[in-house]
C-alpha cells in the first residue's frame, strides 16, 4: 500500500502569511552563508540537505483528506479542503485508465472533513462511481445540506457521478475493493469513527483523527489499542500539546502526541503519523511537536522502536 497526504490541518485551511515566507527566506539565506547556485537545482539540492523542513518546505494549509492505494480502485479518508486536489490529481489518472470508482471513508461530519465535496471534480463525471461510507446514518443529509442554496450555488442533485452511502457497523469486517475495512467508534461529538484497512499481504493502516484519548484515563483505552495492535501505520489526532488536551481544551475532541505515542506502544505499532495540526501552529511549532515526539518515544520505549513522523501535504508513505 501507498499512503497519499492531500491534506493534514484540523478546523479549518490556514495559508502561509507573507511575514512567514520572508522568515523562511532569510533564514535560508543566513543558512547559505553567501554560497552561490550554478543553477535552481543546485539551489534545490541545498534547501533538501541543508535546511531544516520547517525552513525548507512547508507542513501545508489544508484539511483532512488521505488517500490509501491499494488494488484498482481509489480509497480515501475524509473530504477536507485537500480533497478538491486529490480529485484533480486523481482525474488524471483516470485519464490514463485507473477505475472510476472512489471508496470515501468519513470520520465525521464537521465542516473541516466534508469542506472539500463541493470542489471535487470527480461527483461532475457521470461515468465515475462514488460510495461514500460511514458510521453514520446521517451522512446523506451532512453532504446535502452543505449544498443548499444558502450555503453553495451547485445543487447536490446537480451532480452526475453515481453516488451511494453505506453505513457501516462497528465489530465487523467488510471486504471493499482490495482491502478488508474495520472501524471503532471515537470519542467526538457527534462520534467520529476510526477506520483500519488491511490488504492481502496482511499490511494494514489505521486512521484515526478527531477523538479524544484522556490522559488520565488510559485503562479505558483497551479498544484502540487492540484496534491500534500491530499496525503499520497509525495516523493519528496529534492536534495538541499534552499541557492543551489536558486543561485548556479538555473535552474538545482531539488528542496529544504523547497520548497518541503512549497508545502505539502499548499497540506495538510500527509507525506513527502525527496529523490534524493545530491551524495557529507554525511550521516551526509543529516541527518542534514533531523533534519532541521523537525524544519522547526514545526516552518511553520498552521494546521494538516506534518510528514517528509528521504528515504534510504532498507526502507518501510507503507501507
Amino acid at each position: 500500500m501507498k499512503v497519499r497526504f492531500w491534506g493534514t490541518r484540523g478546523s479549518l485551511p490556514v495559508a502561509q502569511k507573507a511575514a512567514a515566507i520572508r522568515d523562511k527566506i532569510a533564514t535560508a539565506l543566513v543558512a547559505a552563508d553567501g554560497r552561490r547556485f550554478a543553477d535552481l537545482d543546485e539551489a534545490r539540492t541545498f534547501a533538501d540537505d541543508e535546511l531544516e523542513f520547517a525552513v525548507g518546505g512547508t507542513y501545508g494549509g489544508a484539511t483532512s483528506c488521505v488517500e490509501i492505494e491499494a488494488g484498482d480502485e481509489f480509497i480515501l479518508c475524509d473530504l477536507g479542503s485537500g480533497a478538491r486536489e486529490f480529485g484533480l490529481d486523481a482525474m488524471a489518472r483516470c485519464a490514463r485508465g485507473h477505475a472510476r470508482v472512489y471508496h470515501l471513508f468519513m470520520s465525521h461530519f464537521h465542516w473541516d472533513h466534508i469542506m472539500g465535496f463541493p470542489f471535487f471534480v470527480p461527483v461532475f463525471d457521470p461515468e465515475t462511481k462514488i460510495v461514500i461510507h460511514s458510521g453514520h446514518a446521517d451522512a446523506e443529509l451532512a453532504l446535502r445540506r452543505q449544498q443548499e442554496e444558502i450555503s453553495f450555488p451547485v445543487a447536490f442533485d446537480w451532480l452526475r457521478a453515481q453516488i451511494s452511502f453505506v453505513t457501516l457497523e462497528t465489530g465487523k469486517p467488510y471486504a471493499i475493493g482490495a482491502v478488508t475495512v474495520e472501524l471503532i467508534e471515537q470519542n467526538h461529538s457527534h462520534k467520529s469513527y476510526g477506520y483500519r484497512f488491511t490488504d492481502a499481504a496482511g499490511k494494514s493502516v489505521v486512521y484515526s483523527t478527531d477523538s479524544e484519548h484522556k490522559v488520565d484515563r488510559m485503562d479505558q483505552e483497551a479498544a484502540f489499542v487492540a484496534f491500534f495492535g500491530d499496525c503499520d501505520l497509525v495516523i493519528c489526532d496529534t492536534m495538541y500539546s499534552l499541557a492543551d488536551s489536558a486543561s485548556m481544551k479538555e473535552d474538545w475532541g482531539h488528542s496529544s502526541n504523547v497520548v497518541a505515542i503512549d497508545l502505539c506502544h502499548q499497540a506495538q505499532a510500527k509507525r506513527l503519523a502525527l496529523f490534524h495540526h493545530e491551524p495557529t501552529y507554525s511550521d516551526a511549532d509543529i516541527q518542534r511537536m514533531h523533534q519532541e515526539s521523537i525524544r519522547y518515544e526514545e526516552l518511553t520505549r520498552e521494546a521494538a522502536p516506534l518510528a514517528v513522523i509528521c504528515a504534510y501535504d504532498g507526502l507518501t508513505v510507503e507501507v
